[in-house]
């Protein structure tokens, strides 16, 4: 009998970044592909070519294990997923768990790299820390005493809806939230055509920053918020260490504004690094918890 299989997947908006691993949670194969077009397809035709590379089949994967933006519902798919576009989001894990034959468990994205880096990375110096994900949105996994945090309804770390950065009070506000409304991807590209009448993506900005001191203020305006949300979590959960990551968190163009705003706010002595573990973490995180369902489902994990 071939030995079993585990698949962890990261699903963001633009691309699928998948592995699989046996028991013993060592990567075996990686790869990514793009988001388009139905995304349950994508999924097993990414985890057909995960186990075609080490010669086995989709039938010996026994658990997958798939984080995505959103929290995880109790009907085996996602709420508050703004960033997904999904058919049918709250049933998304169902489907998919009967497309691909095998049991599949829905997590927030985050919360899969909070683990990683628990397992593989920050972890091996704190106990209590947060991962902080920013980029298209904004999303935070907490870690204390070495367990994940998940709240009440799943939804603890969705900071997106800290009442910080826009009106609170304007609904039009409440979708993605009023703090990521302020340092959301989008955002900082709307600050940047304000003063330069063009569009530029996120990743272009931060690569023109240097020398031009109204795309660094752009730069720094973004920070200035995110460092304001990074003080509300500390008077909240008093983590050791917050760890960046996401396609602007992960830019170290970032680093030195945000450590002199938090400076500012009196909060300069709270060590905030980026991921070590960089686009692996939340793929660690996965497999770890699919090795982990095939004996006992942690606590608190959707079904």
């Amino acid at each position: 009998m071939t030995a079993p299989l585990f698949a962890g997947l990261d699903l963001g908006g633009t691309k699928i970044h998948g592995a699989i691993a046996g028991g013993d949670g060592v990567i075996l194969a990686e790869a990514r592909i793009l988001t388009t077009g139905d995304v349950i397809d994508r999924v097993a035709e990414l985890e057909a070519q995960l186990v075609d590379a080490v010669g086995a089949t989709t039938a010996s994967i026994v658990t997958t294990v798939i984080g995505g933006a959103g929290v995880p519902a109790e009907s085996g798919g996602f709420d508050l997923n703004s960033n997904l576009e999904l058919s049918d989001a709250k049933s998304f894990g169902v489907d998919l768990a009967d497309r691909l034959g095998h049991r599949v468990l829905i997590e927030n994205d985050v919360n899969i790299a909070a683990i990683g880096e628990l397992h593989y990375g920050i972890g091996a110096r704190y106990d209590d820390f947060v991962v902080v994900a920013s980029g298209t949105g904004i999303g935070m996994g907490i870690v204390v005493g070495r367990t994940l945090v998940r709240g009440a309804r799943g939804a603890a770390g969705e900071i997106g809806f800290l009442p910080l950065g826009t009106d609170p009070f304007d609904r039009a506000n409440h979708r993605r939230g009023p703090f990521e409304e302020a340092v959301a991807g989008d955002a900082l590209q709307g600050r940047f055509v304000a003063v330069h009448g063009r569009a530029l993506t996120p990743v272009e900005i931060f690569d023109s920053g240097d020398g031009d001191p109204a795309t660094a203020a752009a730069i720094d305006e973004h920070a200035r918020f995110l460092a304001l949300g990074l003080l509300a979590v500390r008077a909240v959960i008093d983590p050791a260490a917050v760890v960046l990551m996401g396609g602007m968190g992960s830019r170290p163009e970032l680093l030195a504004p945000l450590q002199r705003h938090l400076t500012d706010l009196g909060a300069g002595d709270l060590p905030v690094e980026p991921s070590t573990l960089g686009t692996r973490a939340p793929v660690l995180g996965a497999l770890h918890l699919a090795r982990t369902a095939a004996n006992a489902l942690p606590e608190g994990l959707p079904r």
